[in-house]
């Protein structure tokens, strides 16, 4: 399957790869996954091969995953807006603050803003509700 024969994505009009690039394995938080420079590779691959189309969320390696794209990628604005990036929302990553995770607007709107600064961009092109448990 090729990376650059786009499909629409339900009815948004928005245009993306077949496959999506999950970036849960960015970072080696858990004792496990991909080094900085593996991710950065990966993506460069993905985006060469056509692929424009890249999932995370707060809970994938407790933020790590989305600093790692917005190094690589939030850098260069060209790169950026040929890219169509997803996260997620509701993870509690902070399990004493019983804020900190869910559907409220609060947690919505923190977890927004976390994810706008470490993906180093100014728009989100997917966000949806996560059900990532991380119980620890």
């Amino acid at each position: 399957m090729a990376l650059d024969h786009y499909v629409t994505l339900g009815r948004s009009g928005l245009r993306v790869s077949p496959l999506c690039l999950g970036a849960m394995t960015f970072g080696e938080d858990h004792g496990w996954g991909t080094s900085v420079q593996e991710s950065q590779e990966i993506l460069d691959r993905f985006i060469t091969a056509g692929g424009n189309f890249i999932d995370t969320a707060n809970g994938y390696t407790n933020g790590h995953s989305k600093k790692i794209i917005g190094d690589h990628v939030g850098r260069h604005p060209s790169r950026r807006d040929r890219l169509v990036l997803a996260t997620k929302f509701s993870s509690n990553l902070d399990l004493g603050d019983p804020n900190s995770g869910g559907s409220g607007r609060k947690a919505i709107v923190q977890h927004c803003e976390n994810s706008l600064r470490r993906l180093q961009t100014d728009y989100i092109d997917l966000y949806q509700r996560g059900d990532l448990r991380l119980d620890r």
